[in-house]
This record gives structure tokens, sequence and C-alpha cells, in this order.
């Protein structure tokens, strides 16, 4: 067998029928997704969740609860010869939001113009669908719009 894999693990952080979002810049172009990134050599998939939120968020997670993984294939959009796992995760924030952490209410690429520029905002889940950027983002988004009230 010829190829490679990335695996992907992302939180779905939900308030009052909203998701938290992630507006960034990376790989030359801005794109909108779920908070999360890559799994490491050695890391579990949720302490790669966790991981990622300090990273990004300065925040700690709680209550994390297995939601979807990708059960199809799918080719990596910016990787040849890389097939995409992808791992997602219903979480909640261990604590009150950290001062100094915005949270945008409408999507804003103005100032994103380099590798990791972002911003992070809460978005309707009935206009989930067509704010993501990635096929695999966009499914979960038609889940979260189709489950009974979270």
């Amino acid at each position: 067998m010829n190829g490679n894999f990335t695996i992907r693990v992302y939180g779905l952080l939900l308030q009052d029928r909203n998701v938290l979002l992630i507006d960034e810049f990376q790989l030359g172009r801005p794109m909108t997704k779920f908070p999360g990134g890559g799994l490491e050599y050695g890391e579990g998939t949720i302490d790669c969740l966790r991981r990622e939120f300090r990273e990004e968020l300065q925040q700690e997670i709680r209550d994390i609860e297995h939601f979807y993984t990708t059960d199809f294939y799918q080719q990596a959009q910016f990787f040849e010869n890389t097939q995409l796992l992808s791992i997602y995760y219903k979480a909640e924030f261990a604590n009150q939001l950290k001062p100094g952490f915005a949270v945008e209410s409408k999507p804003n690429y103005s100032d994103l113009h380099k590798n990791g520029d972002m911003h992070f905002r809460w978005c309707p889940i009935e206009n989930i669908k067509q704010q993501l950027s990635f096929p695999i983002d966009k499914r979960i988004g038609e889940m979260l719009q189709h489950r009974r009230p979270l």
C-alpha cells in the first residue's frame, strides 16, 4: 500500500444553538473550520484535542464525548497521496473564558494575512454548513443541524 495518512482531531463546542468556529489563514489561504488540529505521533486523540485547545485558545476543555469519525475515503486537500481521517468530539470549556479571549460574532478575514493568524467566532448551527471550508466539516454541520437539541 502506497500513501500516507493524516489524522485530524476537532472539538465541537456548543452554546445556545451556536458552535465555535475558527477563521484562520493557513497554507496560503483563509479558511473556516472547527477548533482542533493534527494528531502527533505518540499522542492519543483526546490528548491531541486538549493540546490543540491549550495552544490555539489557551483554554481547558472537559466532558469530552466522541461525536463522529470519518467513515469514508477523503483525499487530503493540501497533500498528495494522503488520506485524511477526521475525528470530532463534543466538549465544553472547563472554566469561563479567560479575559482577553476574543470571540467574534461574524466572519472577519480582513487581518488574516500570514499562516497562523486566526479569529474565533460563534456561528448559529442553522447557518453552519455554508460557513465551513472543508467537505468533512460540512458533513458535521449537517449532522449538527439535524440532531435533536444538544
